[in-house]
């Protein structure tokens, strides 16, 4: 199995006091699977440990992340043009730049599966190579 992570996830993962971390621990612990973090989501994810919890927590973070349980997937030419169309397509939804990309790669990849607390903008999208999302937690 193979699951695509979201800002928000890796966000709530790494805040002990935000809500959902003891969700996303519990998922992220249990969870066997090929964690893939698309390049788009890591100035998104830094900026926000830097400003809001720190920089020492942001440079764990960076530490983390180039271990073995994580693929970072960079966006080719075909997911910025479908992640252009996204925006176009749900832009009364005010769907943001990174979870375009994270969705045009999770089309090409064929994954199903997103860990994310995104539920608003991942569950209006209708992908082209599923019926909907699996969202976790």
């Amino acid at each position: 199995m193979t699951v695509l992570v979201d800002t928000s996830f890796l966000f709530a993962l790494a805040n002990k006091n935000d809500t959902s971390h003891l969700a996303c621990a519990t998922v992220a612990q249990s969870l066997q699977a090929r964690l893939v973090v698309p390049l788009t989501v890591l100035p998104e994810i830094t900026y926000l440990l830097d400003v809001r919890l720190g920089h020492h927590v942001m440079r764990q973070f960076v530490q983390q992340i180039t271990q073995p349980a994580w693929t970072l997937e960079p966006p080719g030419v075909d997911d910025l043009n479908r992640a252009g169309a996204l925006l176009e397509q749900y832009g009364d939804t005010r769907l943001d730049f990174v979870d375009a990309t994270l969705i045009a790669i999770a089309e090409r990849l064929k994954i199903q599966c997103v860990l994310t607390l995104d539920q608003r903008h991942f569950r209006a999208i209708r992908p082209q190579h599923c019926e909907a999302f699996e969202l976790l937690p």
